[in-house]
């Protein structure tokens, strides 16, 4: 996808590999953070995200980056790490992950990914999220890739059968959450974030994490 790029997004790309040295620099060589960036890219490009890609990619690669580094050791864990996995990263996972960072205050580290993701977060999810005073604005779909689920301590999956690879030593669960996408109201999309909302704070409260009450 790098190639179809038009010389503008190369100079933002150019700029936001340069960003990615700068934090990364102590941890990561230049050819493997520029390797993740257009890996980022080409993997956006195959979810059919096709604008702000400079923005989206560095946040990706960084993110990517982040979760290769934990598993090596480079950067420390304080907390948990819990990653959700759905089938878009659209609906489900997006609103889990939302709702963990509400309910733990931010103290917990979490990610969110999709089997087949879909090019924008589901508006009526945005919307029901908004309600709790949790932002998904600048949320996106992404692609599952190995580094954040080895990252993981907790991985929970919703709906997206066998596409989570299995690594021993992480906590594994399948909650069977209603999809959004399928919902025919804004009251059933609520009632799934509800039903979400419950497992989390059940599953912060295993991990012995404070929540919001």
């Amino acid at each position: 996808m790098t190639e179809m790029l038009d010389p503008a997004t190369r100079s933002h790309l150019a700029k936001a590999a340069e960003a990615l040295h700068d934090e990364f620099a102590e941890i990561f060589s230049k050819q493997t953070i520029e390797r993740y960036l257009k890996e980022s890219i080409d993997l956006l490009g195959e979810s059919k995200i096709s604008t702000y890609v400079p923005v989206l990619a560095h946040r990706f690669a960084r993110e990517r980056l982040r979760a290769l580094a934990q598993t090596e050791g480079a950067i420390p864990k304080t907390q948990p790490e819990i990653l959700f996995v759905c089938v878009q990263n659209a609906g489900r996972s997006q609103m889990a992950a939302g709702l963990v960072t509400l309910r733990s205050r931010g103290t917990v580290r979490v990610r969110s990914a999709g089997s087949v993701p879909a090019e924008a977060v589901n508006p009526r999810v945005a919307e029901v999220m908004a309600e709790l005073g949790v932002d998904l604005a600048e949320a996106f779909p992404k692609p599952l890739t190995d580094e954040v689920v080895r990252a993981a301590d907790v991985v929970i999956t919703m709906g997206c059968g066998d596409a989570c690879p299995i690594y021993p030593g992480k906590r594994y669960e399948d909650w069977v959450v209603a999809d959004p996408a399928e919902a025919q109201s804004l009251e059933e999309v609520r009632a799934i974030r509800d039903d979400i909302d419950r497992r989390v704070r059940v599953l912060l409260g295993e991990l012995g994490v404070e929540t919001d009450g």
